[in-house]
Formats: C-alpha cells, sequence, structure tokens
C-alpha cells in the first residue's frame, strides 16, 4: 500500500501551483517530514500530468532495448535521473540509477529480465529415480557386495590392531608416511 494516497499528491501539487506556499511549508503543514516527495510529485505532473502521480497497479517489464536507450539517453546528453525518467515517461527516476548500475556491472546481460522466486520443484529430475533406473546385473550386484565386504573386513582388521597396540600401530604407519613422502620428494 502506498504511504500517500493519489489524491493526496494531487491535492497538494494544486495547492502548491496555486498558492502561496512553497516546499518546506506545504510538507510541514500536511506533516510530510521531508519536501523532497513534493518536489518530485509536482515534476511528475508536470512533466506527465495526473498519469505521473499514479501508482502502477501492473509492474511494467520493459524491453533491454528500451533500458539502452534510457542509459545511452542520460550519458549523451548528461541529463539528471529525474530528467531522463521524464524524458522517458518513467515516474521512478531510481529505476534508470539501477539500470546503469547493472549495465557498468554485467553489461547488456544485466539488463535481460531475471526471474524471480524459488526455482520450481517439478524441473529438478529426481535422483533418486536415476539410481533405481539404473539395474544391477545380479553378478555386478554380487560383487559390489564382495567388495563392500571386503573394505569392512580390512577395517576392522586395522581397527583391532590398533586397539591391541595403539603406538606399534602408529609407528608402522608413520614409516609409511615418511617412505611415501621421500618418494614425492624424489619424483
Amino acid at each position: 500500500m502506498a504511504k500517500y494516497s493519489e489524491e493526496f499528491k494531487i491535492k497538494l501539487v494544486i495547492e502548491y501551483l496555486h498558492g502561496n506556499l512553497g516546499y518546506k511549508l506545504l510538507a510541514k503543514k500536511y506533516n510530510i517530514p521531508s519536501q523532497t516527495p513534493l518536489q518530485d510529485w509536482e515534476r511528475a505532473y508536470k512533466a506527465q500530468g495526473v498519469n505521473g502521480l499514479k501508482r502502477r497497479k501492473v509492474k511494467e517489464v520493459y524491453s533491454v532495448q528500451f533500458k539502452l536507450d534510457t542509459i545511452q539517453f542520460k550519458l549523451d546528453t548528461d541529463a539528471s535521473y529525474q530528467e531522463t525518467a521524464d524524458q522517458f515517461r518513467l515516474n521512478n527516476p531510481s529505476l534508470i540509477h539501477r539500470w546503469m548500475k547493472e549495465f557498468n556491472r554485467q553489461g547488456i546481460e544485466g539488463l535481460k529480465p531475471k526471474s524471480k522466486g524459488r526455482p520450481s520443484m517439478s524441473k529438478k529430475p529426481n535422483q533418486q529415480t536415476k539410481k533405481e533406473d539404473i539395474k544391477l546385473t545380479r553378478e555386478a550386484e554380487l560383487e559390489r557386495e564382495n567388495e563392500l565386504l571386503r573394505l569392512k573386513n580390512a577395517y576392522l582388521k586395522k581397527l583391532r590392531a590398533f586397539w591391541e597396540n595403539p603406538n606399534a600401530f602408529l609407528e608402522k604407519h608413520k614409516q609409511n608416511w615418511q617412505s611415501n613422502s621421500k618418494k614425492k620428494d624424489s619424483d
């Protein structure tokens, strides 16, 4: 929801244009913390009429070419963001600043529309079904089971040796590590 209604903005702009109060006094009269919104509303009203004060109901998607044209105009004419926004009938000058920032950071790719939100779950392939799809032959399953049992057996033997004599186990492996490091050094 907008902080200020469209009617309120129109009322203040008309009061400014036809009255004798300046920005500061109008802001004070209507308890607006700053005069900046009044200045922005007045500029938008002068450039686009009542449409410049309306909030857009639908988020407009601008083409990459439109964004490039806007940026190019700003750079060529050295116009302010507000003047550029008025020229292209945009009621939000900060939008141009954001486009320029993205263009400087990523080039034209930064101006392309980006998808928002979390990607849908249906697009991700289910990895569990892929694993199930790969059926092993009975022989391959047995070989796999044999390999796992060999690994488990070797692990348990090393664990038992370690529990029986931790120092001897560490000395033996320390020698292996040292001989392996000497081989690497000589390579």
